[in-house]
């Protein structure tokens, strides 16, 4: 009997979490943005955007009747797509790629996600016979990876889409073949098998699975009656309502477990975005890539924030949670806040911070404890002056100096030595303040080395920068200098991780500190001229470089180059 067991499909909902800054386009216009990429380029497919279809359904004993199937889906879509807003006012920067073209932080503002309602053969209902869960999963596959591109355009960067998770996707079946079925728990184990491909339609389908993996996907049936089975899993849920149920009552079960899926995962796809920027600036604080206490402090602060406001809004529907009547409801949001592991992340987030503090709280510490040795080494040496009656002398000597002529010779030198003795004592103290004052300035900024390499008369040596700022723009290769490292050592090390040459340096050619030269801070970059030790075999991208290139110097007038690299360029007679 389970052989001959078929559930109908009557269509899908698709959701992705996002945040985007409405103060430069609204979501709704993404919306339909979205909408028509999807349905112009599905109905289009080529053989590059099925590829990665055709591999995983070569393992399908019909492969070939699928590989049509699924065509004749793509050309059938309609897809209608909502924004739906879940938090706004929720000011987030992504650390990830935090510059905009003009290096101002890139800050979204609302919380939500795409909803996009799917189905395929609209205009032919009797062709939905032939989907299956196998097929389901490749659309949404393939739709990522087109909204990857759309995520990159340079008019979508106020957008950020969750495209590192796969596409949640509700798939709905109002009709089973060739008879209904009551949903007892006997049925449930009797369909297991069937039940499970539609419960998780991201996961494989093979035929040799073993009973106790269905058993894991049916277990969880959130239904109250025996004509429903309502299924959410991690990516996927499956819900089938008997007809006459899903004529009357879709709309419930739409409010009661489509809608808070999506929203439970936009919390989960913040919280994961706070603590990978937690992550990012703990990195950077112990990199070489530079960044002031204070803007780390700034950001964590920023991050807290809006960690609170993720938990006002959870401690919302745990009173929900407490007070709502509706059993149905509560199981619901009970078994999505276990599934995604809301608390445990928000826990796991909460150590991060505290760990974070420690940190700035020590380094703080060090700088005033160098700041306090400082001054206490210049109080040292000043007590000693007034101890020696350094200053009454001198005080003297300048009065005595103003009466010079009335003395004799032997005086009048006697007096010169003593004065210069005690105006050298009071030069020296002052150079040691105006040190302790720069030593102590020159731990709020970052240092970095920058290599000209060139190859011969024509060409020079390139990158392409992996990162933020400045992400995908020519530059030369080079970085930040390490704890006590001379930068004459650090351009050496940093050309080798980011072109894997040996270099050798030829001559400085300046240092360079402008104000808003780095959109990171105050970073001085010491810029050096270097020649190639061995030959060009070994030259490779690595580090911060996207890409290492050889660069003919008469194309170099039409780059747009990284930070004042196009001045370094100039400076170094490569450019005029």
């Amino acid at each position: 009997m389970e052989e001959n067991l078929q559930f109908v499909y009557e269509k899908e909902y698709w959701y992705i979490s996002a945040f985007i800054n409405t103060h430069e386009f609204i979501g709704e216009t993404k919306a339909e943005e979205i909408e028509a990429l999807l349905l112009e380029r599905l109905k289009n497919l080529s053989e590059v955007d099925l590829k990665k279809a055709y591999l995983f359904l070569e393992k399908s004993p019909n492969a070939e009747e699928k590989k049509k199937i699924l065509i004749n889906m793509a050309k059938s879509i309609t897809i209608e797509c909502d924004w739906e807003p879940f938090f706004q006012n929720f000011p987030y920067t992504d650390e990830n790629n935090p510059y905009t073209e003009d290096n101002k932080d890139l800050t979204y503002n609302t919380l939500g996600y795409f909803k996009l309602e799917v189905e395929y053969y609209r205009n032919e209902p009797f062709q939905k016979d032939s989907i299956t869960p196998d097929l389901i999963q490749q659309i949404p596959h393939i739709s990522i990876d087109i909204l990857k591109e759309f995520n990159k355009r340079k008019e979508n960067q106020y957008l950020l889409l969750d495209i590192d998770s796969p596409i949640y996707v509700f798939a709905i079946s109002k009709k089973i073949k060739p008879m209904e079925v009551q949903w007892t728990e006997e049925n449930i184990d009797r369909y297991k098998r069937r039940i499970g491909s539609w419960a998780q339609v991201y996961s494989g389908q093979w035929a040799d699975y073993s009973d106790k993996l269905f058993e894991r996907r049916t277990k969880k049936n959130l239904s109250n009656r025996i004509t429903e089975l309502h299924y959410i899993q991690r990516n996927s849920g499956f819900i089938y309502m008997a007809q006459k149920n899903y004529e009357s009552e879709f709309d419930y079960i739409n409010q009661m477990i489509l809608t808070p899926t999506p929203s439970i995962r936009a919390v989960l796809f913040a919280l994961m975005s706070i603590n990978n920027s937690l992550d990012i600036l703990f990195m950077k604080r112990y990199s070489d890539v530079f960044m002031s206490l204070e803007q780390i402090e700034e950001k964590t602060k920023n991050l807290r924030f809006l960690r609170g406001m993720i938990q006002t809004k959870m401690s919302l529907i745990y009173s929900e949670l407490d007070w709502n009547p509706r059993e149905h409801y509560v199981r619901v949001l009970t078994h999505l806040l276990k599934i995604y592991r809301i608390e445990t992340i928000i826990e796991r987030i909460n150590a991060k911070f505290k760990t974070l503090y420690d940190t700035l709280q020590e380094l703080y510490t060090k700088r005033n404890e160098e700041n306090q040795r400082n001054t206490k080494k210049a109080v040292n040496f000043l007590s000693v002056l007034f101890g020696a009656g350094f200053i009454i002398e001198f005080v003297n000597a300048l009065r005595v100096a103003s009466r010079i002529e009335e003395m004799s010779d032997f005086s009048q030198i006697l007096h010169i030595v003593v004065s210069a003795i005690l105006g050298g004592s009071f030069v020296l103290l002052l150079t040691y303040f105006i040190y302790g004052k720069i030593k102590t300035k020159r731990l709020e900024y970052g240092h970095t080395v920058d290599a000209v390499i060139q190859v011969d008369d024509r060409n020079i040596i390139l990158i392409k920068r992996r990162y933020a700022p400045y992400k995908d723009k020519y530059a030369l290769p080079g970085g930040f200098i390490k704890y006590n490292e001379d930068p004459e050592q650090a351009i050496i090390r940093e050309v080798r991780e980011e072109t894997n040459l040996a270099v050798k340096i030829i001559s400085k050619i300046g240092t360079y500190d402008q104000k808003g030269r780095d959109p990171r801070g105050k970073i001085v970059s010491n810029a050096f001229k270097c020649r190639i030790i061995k030959d060009l075999s070994k030259l490779k991208e690595g580090d911060d470089a996207s890409r290492v290139e050889i660069i003919p110097i008469d194309q170099l007038k039409n780059f747009k180059f990284a930070f004042d690299h196009n001045q370094i360029l100039k400076d170094a007679g490569v450019l005029k």
